[in-house]
C-alpha cells in the first residue's frame, strides 16, 4: 500500500509528539516523584465542625513547634476566609489539613505547590513552605454550587 509523502510526514510527526508526551509524563513521575496523595484520614462529614482539629480552623503552632493550617470547605466559602502567616513561620514547613462537609472542592494556593482535592469524608493533607512575604490567593478549582 502506497502512503502519500505528506501523510507519512504527519504520521511520523504525530508519533514523535505522542512518544515525547508519554516520555515527559514518565520522567515527571520517575524523576520528580509525582504521585497521587493518599487521604490523611477519614472523618464523618456531618461531624466536621465537632471533630478536632476542624472544630478550630486556622493557623496553629503545635506543641512540637511545627505549624498546621486547618481549612474547612463548604459551598462558596472556606473557613478561615483569610490567613496571615507570621514572620516566624516563614521558611518553615506548614502542614495544611482540609476537609469538607458537603461536596467536592479543590484547594489551590497560587504561587505554591498546593493543589489538592477536598472530598467529603476524607482529610486531605499537603505541606507547603512560604519563603517570602506576599499574598497568595486560595482558588477552588471545582464547581460546588
Amino acid at each position: 500500500m502506497e502512503v502519500d509523502r505528506y501523510e507519512r510526514i504527519w504520521l511520523i510527526g504525530s508519533a514523535v509528539f505522542i512518544l515525547t508526551a508519554v516520555g515527559a509524563i514518565v520522567a515527571s513521575v520517575v524523576f520528580h516523584t509525582a504521585e497521587l496523595p493518599e487521604p490523611a484520614g477519614r472523618i464523618e462529614p456531618e461531624l466536621v465542625t465537632q471533630t478536632a482539629p476542624f472544630d478550630e480552623p486556622g493557623l496553629h503552632q503545635r506543641d512540637d513547634g511545627t505549624w498546621e493550617l486547618v481549612y474547612v470547605a463548604q459551598a462558596w466559602a472556606w473557613d478561615p476566609v483569610e490567613v496571615t502567616i507570621p514572620a516566624e513561620a516563614r521558611g518553615e514547613e506548614i502542614k495544611i489539613l482540609s476537609t469538607t462537609r458537603d461536596v467536592i472542592h479543590g484547594l489551590k494556593i497560587t504561587g505554591t505547590n498546593v493543589n489538592v482535592m477536598v472530598i467529603p469524608g476524607q482529610i486531605s493533607e499537603v505541606d507547603v513552605t512560604f519563603d517570602e512575604a506576599g499574598r497568595h490567593t486560595l482558588v477552588c478549582h471545582e464547581y460546588c454550587g
